[in-house]
């Protein structure tokens, strides 16, 4: 019988990946967290290997506080051992084997017992699709932001939208929806979008209906503010919607109520003032007033008070400029009578 040949194809210059990170340890962590770690198991056995902090954000291209985030968290999770020198530099990076492999930090076992919480080292079960399905929406929450938006997004946007995900447990139709609410409004700013966002979880809002419905209220408040200070053509800027948020939703007033505090603005001031006007409302506001009503009946308690100041020390109370009534002349009389006075 013929012997046989065995020829080898395989790459050998291979990186060789734990079971136990995949199973445990991946699924939890930031992409680019992983990044990092594979990039740093690549070079773990390469003799030639001489790398830096900047030639791993250079390769990866991250940063270099991204690089050491990664360490941090490595670090925090039990695969990585950071070895500092007296002044805080890292020197020597060592990966663990397995998660129980050595502690994170050296100290006493008993001490670290009593001092910080330990990880459960035992094998998790095996992972819910649940988890798979957010990876994929968040991956596609990701891409669909960047369309919005019309650019790459920093990793600090990344994490921001998974946040919305992850710990404001916001639906991937709601992100979705607040991207386009608040670009559709002209808002690219994710410091913006996160404002939005947070109100929205404050407001308990759960779902694209509900949110629409606040949009809605928020269209209308943002009409009646800009339409009475006679501003067109531009959506208010982030520092006017606080005004405007404050008045509406803090102070829970109407829509006439605003309204009215902007048009004494604009006599006074002769100029759109949303300071002027949340000095006017924060007045109402601790007044209690809730309708026009309320309004016209301060403003007869702020005459009689006038009047009443006005006897007692002899002086002419100042009339409400704002209630004056101007009087009608018949002009042609008057022009007759200084025609015959000469």
């Amino acid at each position: 019988m013929k012997t046989l040949t065995l020829k080898n194809k395989f790459q050998t210059n291979a990186t060789l990946l734990p079971n136990d990170f995949i199973d445990n340890y991946m699924v939890d962590a930031n992409g680019e967290f992983v990044k990092v770690y594979l990039f740093l198991l690549r070079h773990l056995d390469d003799p030639c290997s001489s790398i830096t902090i900047s030639t791993i954000a250079d390769c990866l291209n991250n940063t270099e506080n991204d690089v050491l985030r990664a360490f941090r968290y490595w670090e925090k999770e039990g695969l990585l051992r950071v070895e500092r020198d007296s002044d805080g530099r890292i020197t020597c990076l060592e990966l663990q084997k397995t998660a129980s492999a050595s502690a994170k930090t050296e100290v006493p076992a008993k001490a670290s017992e009593e001092t910080a919480p330990q990880r459960d080292r035992s094998p998790r079960k095996a992972v819910p699709i649940d988890r798979f399905r957010a990876q994929k929406e968040i991956k596609s929450l990701l891409f669909i932001a960047e369309q919005y938006l019309g650019k790459t997004l920093t990793h600090t946007e990344m994490d921001t939208i998974t946040y919305f995900y992850d710990t404001l447990h916001m639906s991937a139709d709601l992100i979705e929806y607040l991207l386009e609410s608040c670009v559709e409004s002209g808002h690219k700013s994710m410091h913006y979008i996160q404002k939005v966002a947070f109100s929205w979880a404050e407001a308990g809002i759960e779902t694209v209906a509900q949110a629409k419905e606040e949009s809605m209220l928020y269209s209308r408040s943002c009409y009646t503010v800009l339409n009475a200070f006679g501003i067109k053509n531009r959506g208010p800027a982030a520092s006017e919607m606080d005004y405007i948020r404050k008045w509406t939703e803090d102070y829970g007033f109407a829509a006439d109520i605003i309204e009215e505090a902007c048009r004494r603005t604009i006599m006074a001031t002769h100029q759109p003032s949303f300071e002027y006007a949340d000095s006017i409302l924060n007045k109402w506001h601790d007044k209690r007033i809730r309708s026009l009503q309320d309004i016209a009946r301060l403003d007869d308690e702020y005459q009689r008070e006038r009047t009443a100041s006005a006897r007692h020390t002899g002086k002419p109370a100042t009339k409400n400029l704002n209630n004056f009534e101007r009087r009608s002349y018949d002009m042609e009389s008057l022009e007759e009578q200084l025609l015959n006075s000469n």
